[in-house]
């Protein structure tokens, strides 16, 4: 059975390409995907509040092994990718990035390849303790969404062994979806995450 799959993406810029891409992946009763939540109500979260919000992403991650990021210009630096991408950690699920700037939009352009958001995310040990570090301004800072430490049991990789920051893309394959012909390709990249998580 084909894993149960989150997609998160910036939602402004990238939503068309996201779609696209999603509807690729979606080809048969048994592939799932999870977070293309109608625009109306994800804006409507974000009004609500932070916890409104957090708890909408978080409802959106249930039952799910793998988390896909889609990857465009500006993704790295979206303050909900990065919270579901940490999220996304403390469930255990698998994690990649696909690249999308090569996927045209709805005026027809392609756009311009980002950071790898995984870059941006990693996790560190201060005081025998685990947490999660983003980088801000382009330094490594504690990340602020969720300052809890991390028991070492839940983490499907290594643990960190010390204060310089472990990059989640350590861990984590990225791909290219136009570049290495995610129309065939992307279900395979997803199983494949799923297995180096330990969840298939």
């Amino acid at each position: 059975m084909a894993c149960k799959t989150f997609f998160s993406f910036h939602y402004t810029e990238d939503v068309w390409r996201a779609l696209n891409v999603r509807n690729c992946w979606v080809v048969n009763d048994d592939q799932e995907s999870v977070g293309f939540f109608d625009g109306s109500v994800f804006e409507a979260s974000k009004k609500e509040s932070d916890d409104a919000l957090k708890t909408f992403l978080r409802n959106g991650l249930k039952n799910t092994s793998v988390t896909c990021v889609l990857s465009g210009q500006y993704t790295a630096s979206r303050r909900w990718v990065r919270y579901e991408i940490v999220r996304s950690v403390l469930k255990g699920n698998g994690l990649l990035t696909v690249d999308i700037h090569g996927v045209r939009n709805n005026a027809k352009e392609l756009g311009v390849k980002g950071t790898d958001p995984l870059v941006e995310v990693g996790v560190y040990l201060s005081n025998g303790k685990i947490y999660f570090a983003e980088v801000k301004d382009g330094k490594w800072v504690k990340y602020s969404d969720y300052a809890s430490a991390i028991p070492a049991s839940d983490l499907w990789f290594e643990p960190p062994a010390s204060n310089a920051v472990v990059k989640l893309s350590k861990h984590c394959m990225r791909y290219d979806f136009a570049a290495q012909n995610g129309r065939e390709n992307i279900a395979g990249w997803i199983e494949t995450a799923a297995a180096l998580a330990g969840r298939r």
